[in-house]
C-alpha cells in the first residue's frame, strides 16, 4: 500500500512539473514583441493622454517613446506611426497586413455580414466593387445622368432655407443634408436610423439594440427597393435612373465576376447614406 502511494506521488509530481515547465516556456516564447507604450489606465487605456488636438498629443508621445508607439483606445490596441520611414514601412512595405478594418460585431450585423464596400475585407469582392463604383456608379456618364437630381435637391434645399430664414426659424442642416426623399415619412425614418447606426458602429455591441436597428433599416430599404422594382416595370431606358437602379441593373446582369444579391444592395445603400 505504501509503495502504491509512493508511485502515485512520484507520478503526480512529474505531471505537475511537466505542466509548469511547458507553461513557462510557452509564455516566454509566445510573448509578442510590442512597440513601446506609456502606462495605461484600466478601462480607458491611454485616452487620458489625448488633448483636443490628437496629432499634437501623438507628436509629444513620439518625442519620448519613439516613432512607433502602441496605445490603447479604451480596450482597443492601436499603433501610432510618427516618422516618414515608419509610415512607408506600414503603408507600402507591409501594406497587405493593414488593409482590412478591425472586426466589429455591430458593423458585421448592420452591413449584412460585411457585404458592403466600405467594411468588406480586401480581396476579390472588394476589388470587384471598387471597379463597379469607379466604372459605373461614379463614372462621368453617371455624374451627368444624375445632374437633374442634384439640381432638384439643391433647389429644394435653397427653397427650404429661404422659407425658414424669412420667418426667422432655425434650420437643421444635418437633417436637410441627409434627406433622401420628398416624402417626409421616409425622410424622418432614414434620418433617425442613420444617426442610430452611426452610434452603434462607433461604440460596438449593444446586442438587442443593434439587431433592432438592423431590422428597422432592412424593412425601410426593402420598401424602397420594392417601390423601385415597380417603377422599373413601367419605365424604359435610363430616364429617371438613380444609384439604386444602377445597382439593381448590376444584380440582373449576366456574366458578372461576382453575383450581387439584394443584401449587397442594402449594405451598399447603408454606407452610402
Amino acid at each position: 500500500m505504501a509503495d502504491v502511494q509512493a508511485y502515485f506521488f512520484i507520478i503526480l509530481t512529474l505531471l505537475i512539473s511537466t505542466l509548469l515547465i511547458r507553461a513557462f516556456f510557452k509564455s516566454t516564447s509566445s510573448k509578442p514583441r510590442l512597440p513601446p507604450s506609456p502606462f495605461a489606465i484600466p478601462i480607458i487605456g491611454h485616452l487620458h493622454l489625448f488633448n483636443p488636438v490628437p496629432h499634437q498629443a501623438f507628436h509629444k508621445l513620439s518625442l519620448r517613446y519613439g516613432p512607433v508607439i502602441r496605445l490603447l483606445m479604451g480596450s482597443v490596441p492601436c499603433v501610432v506611426v510618427s516618422s516618414p520611414n515608419a509610415a512607408k514601412e506600414f503603408l507600402k512595405t507591409c501594406e497587405n497586413s493593414f488593409l482590412d478594418r478591425p472586426y466589429n460585431s455591430a458593423t458585421e450585423c448592420v452591413t449584412y455580414g460585411s457585404k458592403d464596400f466600405a467594411f468588406a475585407n480586401h480581396g476579390f469582392y472588394w476589388k470587384f466593387m471598387k471597379k463597379i463604383v469607379m466604372s459605373q456608379l461614379l463614372s462621368g456618364a453617371t455624374i451627368d445622368l444624375l445632374l437633374p437630381v442634384r439640381q432638384d435637391e439643391i433647389n429644394r434645399f435653397y427653397k427650404s432655407l429661404y422659407q425658414k430664414a424669412s420667418i426667422g426659424k432655425a434650420l437643421d442642416l444635418n437633417a436637410e443634408l441627409i434627406r433622401c426623399s420628398e416624402e417626409e415619412g421616409n425622410a424622418g425614418d432614414i434620418r433617425k436610423l442613420i444617426f442610430e447606426i452611426t452610434e452603434v458602429i462607433d461604440l460596438q455591441g449593444f446586442g438587442k439594440r443593434v439587431k433592432d436597428i438592423h431590422r428597422r433599416f432592412d424593412e425601410l430599404v426593402e420598401k424602397i427597393i420594392s417601390e423601385h422594382e415597380e417603377e422599373r416595370k413601367q419605365r424604359r431606358g435610363s430616364q429617371g435612373k438613380d444609384i439604386l437602379n444602377m445597382l439593381m441593373d448590376i444584380t440582373e446582369a449576366e456574366g458578372m465576376e461576382v453575383e450581387l444579391t439584394r443584401e449587397n444592395i442594402k449594405a451598399f445603400i447603408l454606407l452610402g447614406c
